[in-house]
């Protein structure tokens, strides 16, 4: 049981997935963080387009 334990704890084969996993993670943290600030502009933007396509006249 010992032998294993010690193997388990050399094996790096999973450690990129792990390192991609956490790398993920601080770019949805990051784009979360991001989206949230520019929550205002991004409102103000898509209801400027509403207005704009609303008030068009059809030529």
């Amino acid at each position: 049981m010992q032998k294993f334990l010690k193997a388990f704890v050399r094996d790096e084969r999973g450690v990129s997935a792990m390192e991609y996993a956490i790398l993920a993670g601080i770019v949805v943290i990051a784009l979360v963080a991001a989206g949230s600030s520019f929550t205002t502009a991004i409102s103000g933007l898509w209801s400027g387009i509403t207005t704009a396509i609303t008030n068009a006249k059809p030529s």
